[in-house]
């Protein structure tokens, strides 16, 4: 079974993380990881923290000459900000004065600050905020980008974009094939298709920016080539729709998930959001539009997957808001920390990361993943199957 865990704190040493279930003999880029993390990094908005990191992962299990074993593969990324924390954020060292000089007491709204502190018994809440840092995502990047390479050697090609940012939309096209979408967003630093948005956009950003304040939006993911069936209609865990949806919703910031056209389609007639079923010798059965984002029933229906996600404006603002202290109840703003004015562009490489683990899942679910050839050929069997169906 193809699973994922991931252990660290946004200031501690590394993060680390294991991950399952990848068939044996997949040729694995470590180039690619790489250059996933470091897009991540980019991306307009974002704060001088990128400015220390230069993420690079360190693959230490699972994986020989290149080639996946089959085994567990064990990942770590080195926090290099963590050489001006090392004394605050010591694993082992005791508690002194000069080690909690950072302790925070003031939870900032929309955080995991208050409610995890109050669940788990902190009493300072850069316990919990260390840990809910949206830096974990990194370790995601890096384990979505070997299963984005599961699915490329499968022909199944995916990829994540901004389609908004702050109110002001950025895709009026919505493109349903990989490859344009790849080709438009590789020429901005906002990875967004249209590309006359980019200096509004620019300028929306530097004026949040100046007002202290920050920026949510929307992302999209389009996956293409991905075979109908995947999932199942039998009982509501194993509807891979849902599965993806709670893995968005499992991203730091995240509000919100569409499958298709989602919320649009509660808004129109089933005459105009049903999509019509086609059939063609040799290719077999298709739709003629793609309103329900590739799935019915919970399965796959062969057309482009497409999910949507809304990303919550980041809760760390350089103006904080009201607060109140935990140990003395005063009323007073929260701690300000180090934060970027939106961290949509890094965001849409996250849940671009979390969709693949996921498609990826299904289909070692599906088919026998213990290796890759073996995989390979069952999956081109199935398409075969399908198409004759």
């Amino acid at each position: 079974m193809l699973t994922y865990l991931t252990a660290g704190e946004s200031h501690g040493p590394e993060l680390s993380g294991i991950l399952t279930g990848v068939p044996a003999g997949l040729s694995l880029d470590i180039d690619q990881i790489n250059q996933a993390l470091a897009d991540r990094q980019g991306g307009y908005g974002r704060g001088n923290r990128q400015k220390i990191e230069h993420d690079e992962v360190v693959i230490t299990g699972g994986v020989r000459h290149g080639q996946t074993l089959g085994s567990p593969i064990a990942l770590t990324i080195r926090n290099r900000d963590h050489a001006q924390w090392s004394k605050i954020m010591h694993p082992t060292a005791a508690a002194n004065a000069e080690n909690t000089l950072r302790a925070v007491s003031r939870p900032r709204p929309g955080h995991a600050d208050l409610v995890g502190g109050m669940k788990y018994g902190h009493r300072d809440l850069r316990n919990v905020l260390e840990r809910s840092s949206a830096r974990e995502t990194a370790m995601r990047v890096a384990i979505g980008n070997i299963c984005k390479q599961v699915l490329a050697a499968l022909d199944i090609q995916i990829i994540g974009y901004v389609a908004a940012i702050g109110g002001q939309g950025a895709d009026p096209e919505q493109l349903t094939d990989v490859a344009q979408i790849q080709a438009k967003i590789q020429t901005n630093d906002l990875r967004i298709t249209e590309a006359a948005q980019v200096t509004p956009i620019h300028e929306l950003i530097d004026q949040t920016k100046k007002q202290g304040d920050t920026l949510g939006g929307i992302i999209r993911v389009v996956a293409n080539n991905v075979p109908a069936g995947l999932g199942s209609y039998v009982s509501w865990d194993t509807k891979l729709d849902a599965k993806i949806a709670a893995a968005v919703m499992g991203v730091n910031a995240m509000k919100g998930v569409e499958i298709g056209d989602g919320f649009e389609n509660a808004a129109h007639p089933g005459s105009e959001v049903m999509d019509e079923i086609d059939w063609t010798a040799g290719q077999g059965f298709s739709r003629n539009s793609d309103h329900l984002g590739g799935f019915e029933g919970g399965m796959t229906s062969g057309m482009p997957v497409i999910v949507k996600a809304a990303m919550k404006p980041i809760p760390t603002l350089y103006k904080p808001l009201q607060s109140a202290d935990i140990n003395s109840k005063e009323v007073k703003q929260a701690t300000v920390e180090r934060s970027d004015t939106t961290a949509i562009v890094p965001a849409s490489i996250v849940i671009e990361s979390v969709v693949a683990i996921e498609l990826a899942k299904a289909i070692t679910d599906t088919f026998d993943g213990s290796n890759m050839t073996r995989l390979q050929a069952q999956l081109a069997a199935y398409r075969q199957e399908l198409s004759q169906y």
